[in-house]
């Protein structure tokens, strides 16, 4: 809190907390005054809102302002995010005197955009094999791949980051035996995925990605159990399918628990100065030329 005394005029600045808006969402009503202040009479009240480029919000097709100075934003982009100032003026009148005062008050809310983390899994599976040393080891293997990356490819998935070994295993019951220990990682955004997402008027992540994993998911317990008989002597190990979510955030977007504390699990739009140009969890700093706008792909 600031407080500046000019020619008759009160200034008085406040600094408001940070403010998340989930993209392709209407933001939460603004409000042009400090609780102590809702709770007077104010005479003669004007507001002046401020967009981070600058410019006068008023008339704004993406802003929806109330005439006592409520401010929305509609359908949240990265690109609006930033500073939002409303400058407040009204009069205090002295009781006795009559004696008109002019106060100008000014609130300031940081608004950013953020999208829900997003989720590659980490799938791992086993298969029986007669031996190690086979060169039908690696043949199933390849064609395991092919399998999957066809089976999904309409789902606008892919499988990246696969490999295998092969373990040779004592058990009480069972004696000596080997086993190919697969792991890949499923990926729910395979080129055309956005073709998909701008099919829909918002975020296609909670509804559109989430539903092609889970049918990706359950074709795959389907073809590991059933349809795998490239190598007759390469069998499914019943039970062994396993997944693990992985968090990720869109390209522009980053995760920050000291900046963004009340946000601390959102992937929040990378401010200026920093980019994310892939699904990585945190958004770099720019060492060269920087990044002037909200969710940078790159320092150019």
């Amino acid at each position: 809190l600031n407080i500046y005394f000019n020619e008759g005029f009160w200034f008085v600045f406040f600094f408001f907390v940070n403010v998340y808006v989930k993209v392709f969402t209407n933001s939460p009503f603004l409000v042009c005054m400090d609780l102590a202040l809702s709770q007077e009479r104010i005479i003669d009240p004007s507001y002046l809102w401020v967009g981070p480029d600058g410019r006068d919000l008023e008339g704004q097709r993406y802003v929806n302002l109330t005439e006592t100075g409520k401010l929305m934003m509609m359908g949240f982009s990265e690109s609006m995010s930033g500073a939002y100032t409303c400058t407040l003026s009204h009069k205090v009148i002295e009781t006795t005197t009559q004696e008109e005062t002019e106060m100008v008050e000014a609130y300031k809310f940081m608004v950013y955009a953020y999208r829900e983390a997003d989720h590659a899994y980490q799938v791992s599976v086993r298969f029986t094999t007669m031996h190690c040393k086979l060169k039908t080891n690696g043949l199933f293997f390849r064609k395991l791949n092919q399998i999957l990356n066809s089976t999904i490819s309409h789902l606008t998935c892919h499988i990246k980051e696969s490999s295998y070994k092969c373990h040779s295993i004592m058990t009480p019951k069972n004696g000596l035996h080997h086993e190919l220990f697969v792991n890949f990682q499923v990926n729910p955004f395979a080129p055309g995925w956005e073709e998909v997402c701008h099919k829909v008027p918002y975020d296609c992540e909670d509804v559109t990605n989430k539903r092609r994993i889970g049918k990706f998911f359950h074709q795959l317990r389907h073809i590991l159990k059933y349809e795998i008989h490239v190598v007759p002597t390469i069998q499914y190990v019943d039970n062994s399918f396993a997944m693990t979510p992985i968090n990720s955030c869109r390209p522009g977007f980053g995760k920050n628990h000291h900046t963004h504390q009340n946000c601390a699990s959102c992937c929040v739009v990378c401010g200026p100065g920093t980019y994310s140009p892939n699904d990585e969890v945190m958004c770099r700093t720019c060492a060269g030329p920087q990044a002037r706008m909200y969710g940078a792909k790159s320092c150019y």
